[in-house]
């Protein structure tokens, strides 16, 4: 089965820090450029994070600039969010996200997010 499963997220304490994991099954995420997206509530889904297929290249939303961390292990089929200094408005439902173009198609697949809660 096709899916990514996203996992590490919690409640933690203004400062604190916290590491997301999404790993892939049923397809390989070497050719995917993979994403971390956030929603909190009321709010629209917004891009944390993204990472080229073969992680030459990292973009980062300007909030998160500086604090957060996104990495990927294609042998192990996972990637990372390492989340430092969290603040109360990193609080919100992390996605995962693979998407990759072949001939002008896009292919793209959503994990069920992980919940990450800071407050004091």
């Amino acid at each position: 089965q096709v899916m990514l499963v996203e996992s590490g997220g919690g409640l933690v304490q203004p400062g604190e820090s916290l590491r997301l994991s999404c790993a892939a099954s049923g397809f390989t995420i070497s050719t995917y450029t993979m994403s971390w997206y956030r929603q909190a509530p009321e709010k629209e889904r917004e891009l944390v994070a993204s990472i080229s297929s073969i992680g030459d290249s990292t973009n980062y939303g300007d909030s998160v600039k500086g604090r957060f961390t996104m990495s990927r292990d294609n042998a192990k089929n996972t990637v990372y969010l390492q989340l430092n200094s969290l603040k109360p408005e990193d609080t919100g439902v992390y996605y995962c996200h693979a998407q990759r173009t072949v001939f002008l198609r896009t292919y793209d697949l959503w994990g069920q997010g992980t919940q990450v809660t800071v407050s004091s």
